[in-house]
């Protein structure tokens, strides 16, 4: 792909996360005005004990459109730099902190004060545990694909296992063996162990 290409995608991201933005104020302004001044004065109909629900509603979907979309502007900020691989990496990254974020942000609101400050850290913290292998393992192939200790095609030996490195992911890099086994190896593993390039077989062993 070309950098005009890329460029043209990126201002599209850019303009598809500025819309959603404004979309969802519009709308949460317009809901707000619904419920509070056009259903009682004109229909006497009172849903103001419900505004927070519409609210949480409104947020997790326009939410989870912002957080997408932002997370499509840094894939292709990265993609003028980065091949394919390294930008969606990233971009999963900041896409799992963002709902997790989201998530504890919502919970707070809809406790209000302390109590919500109190509810939203408590909830960050627990989808902190809950994700913290995923989260760990996305970090540690997002390192292995900047850093490129190894290339897809080397011939490596990871935490013991000999083979052809056949694709690095967010989550595992996947080893082919000589006997045809695939095996997925855990990014984070990698991270911290002992990395062995080998030598790159020669058609007659590997005929062997």
């Amino acid at each position: 792909m070309s950098r005009k290409e890329i460029a043209r995608h990126y201002a599209n991201a850019i303009v598809k996360l500025v819309v959603y933005i404004v979309v969802y104020v519009v709308v949460a302004a317009v809901v707000h005005w619904l419920i509070v001044y056009l259903l009682p004065t004109m229909f006497h109909i009172d849903v103001k004990p419900y505004e927070g629900y519409v609210n949480v509603l409104l947020a997790l979907a326009f939410g989870y459109l912002i957080v997408s979309a932002f997370a499509d502007v840094i894939y292709w900020a990265m993609r003028f730099r980065y091949d394919h691989p390294t930008a969606r990496a990233m971009r999963n990254v900041f896409l799992l902190i963002g709902i997790g974020a989201l998530v504890a942000g919502i919970a707070g609101g809809i406790g209000g004060g302390v109590a919500g400050v109190a509810v939203g850290g408590f909830l960050g913290i627990v989808i902190g545990f809950a994700v913290q292998q995923v989260l760990g393992q996305a970090v540690a192939g997002l390192f292995l694909l900047l850093a490129r200790p190894f290339r897809i095609h080397d011939h490596v030996n990871l935490l013991g296992e000999e083979g052809i490195v056949n694709d690095v992911a967010i989550l595992f890099t996947e080893v082919i063996k000589s006997d045809g086994t695939k095996v997925l190896i855990p990014n984070n593993s990698i991270i911290g162990n002992k990395i062995y390039l080998l030598p790159k077989q020669q058609p007659q062993q590997q005929q062997k």
